[in-house]
């Protein structure tokens, strides 16, 4: 037994109490704090974005600038960026464990007895500390499952941005499409008005029928809903854009367009090579694998929970009741073997391989997922660079086409059922040709995304 005396034991005592005041404060008061330095290995990703002054730009913005906006806006990032602070915090908690633990106890009571109606005031101090010194790698292990679940969530957050990221661009050009799409039906609208009038001209010189004027007029009618349809359109466009960039749909946009035109050139490379290159940098796949190595870490862990633990202990107390004061100390191994947990620990370590197992075909299915992804958008950039060069030639041709319908009619040589089919067929070669163009963009942008590779 090793003695103390008073004073030393009162010290220790206070120590104790100091420093689980003071931790007790910086856990309140200082939520910055960081021993271990866990948040060091938070991807900076977000963050970066989050530290960012969030204001409206005060002049015209470019698509990079919506982008800055939206990752800097966007629920979706702030949500992944905390998750990935939990994550790290949990890195720590695994940390924790290899420190000893001390605790600290005082107390004080005032007896009275009834009988004989003596008092007697009772006071005690204790310390105590624990050293875990050795348990067959359970310790080693929840902290291997800690940093995996930190690197999934790292890699979630990457996932995260190129959400937001990919949805941001798509609803930019997807916002301008129905910006070119309401210029084209205005000049639908203009041309089916020029028909209009020349059918009426052509009337009043007593050269055609009251028909040719009243088909005229459907059709200029008809353009004009349409162009109404598509000013709707658009502004519910602007309201999805700012709604992906973190705003309220109804907040002013103030937005430089992208050129009219796009100059595809030839898909570089092959297939086969982007779905290798996906399935070796998808934030998401990354983050599945991490996942796995958690639970094979959690598999460990448990089976080690089933084994002997040896500990260091030591105390010190001190006891004072009026009559009778002293102190005693004790220093120690222990050694914890659990011998019985009614077959607990045998189903928690069949629950953990199982839980290993599942998310192993979950790894397998999204890298299937993943090729599929990568074959899908890799097909609809092919298409569309395909469709943008047929509709350059549509527009070419509907354009003559719709001049010498207009020219012959005029002239007094032709029908106004010629020139009405004419110049719906410009009408939808236009449109044609503006989805095609943003169609372009959106499929080269879903085919980085598909890859991993948005920048």
């Amino acid at each position: 037994m090793m003695k103390f005396n008073r004073n030393f034991l009162y010290g220790c005592c206070c120590l104790a109490l100091t420093a689980q005041a003071a931790d007790n404060d910086l856990a309140g008061q200082m939520s910055g704090s960081d021993p271990f330095s866990v948040n060091a290995k938070v991807a900076p990703g977000v963050t970066g974005y989050l530290d960012r002054n969030c204001a409206i730009p005060r002049t015209v913005m470019s698509l990079t600038d919506v982008i800055d906006v939206a990752l800097c806006n966007n629920p979706q990032t702030r949500t992944a960026w905390a998750n990935a602070r939990v994550a790290a915090a949990q890195v720590g908690s695994a940390q924790s464990a290899y420190l000893p633990t001390v605790n600290g106890t005082a107390g004080i009571s005032h007896d009275r007895s009834v009988l004989t109606g003596l008092t007697a005031t009772n006071r005690n101090l204790g310390l105590s500390i624990n050293y875990l010194l050795f348990d067959f790698g359970a310790r080693s292990a929840q902290r291997d499952a800690a940093q995996a679940t930190l690197e999934a969530a790292n890699r979630n957050q990457d996932q995260a941005v190129n959400t937001v990221y990919l949805a941001v661009v798509q609803a930019y050009y997807q916002y301008f499409a129905a910006q070119a799409q309401v210029d084209a039906l205005h000049e639908a609208e203009s041309s089916a008005k020029s028909s209009f009038d020349a059918a009426n001209a052509r009337y009043q010189a007593g050269t055609n029928t009251r028909a040719d004027v009243l088909q005229a007029q459907t059709a200029y009618s008809q353009a004009r809903l349409a162009t109404l349809r598509g000013e709707g359109d658009l502004r519910v466009a602007q309201g999805v854009l700012a709604n992906a960039m973190g705003w309220d749909a109804d907040h002013a946009l103030n937005l430089s367009g992208s050129a009219d035109d796009v100059m595809p050139r030839d898909l570089v490379g092959n297939v086969r090579d982007l779905i290798l290159q996906a399935q070796q940098q998808r934030p998401d796949l990354q983050a599945a694998a991490a996942q796995l190595r958690a639970a094979q870490a959690q598999v460990r862990a448990k089976e080690a929970a089933g084994k002997p633990a040896l500990s260091l202990t030591g105390n010190t107390s001190y006891q004072d009741n009026g009559s009778f004061n002293g102190n005693g100390s004790s220093l120690g191994v222990a050694v914890n073997v659990p011998i019985f947990t009614g077959f607990n620990s045998t189903y928690q370590i069949r629950a953990a391989q199982a839980q290993a197992n599942a998310q192993e075909a979950q790894q397998a299915q999204l890298s299937n997922q993943v090729a599929l992804d990568v074959w899908r958008a890799w097909q609809n950039l092919a298409t569309e660079t395909a469709a943008l060069d047929a509709t350059a030639d549509l527009i070419r041709s509907a354009t003559a086409s719709a001049e010498m319908a207009l020219g012959r009619y005029r002239a007094g040589v032709g029908n106004i059922l010629d020139v009405l089919t004419a110049q719906s067929s410009l009408a939808s070669a236009r449109s044609q040709r503006v989805q095609a163009q943003y169609n372009w963009r959106i499929a080269k942008v879903a085919l980085a995304q598909a890859i991993g590779h948005l920048e």
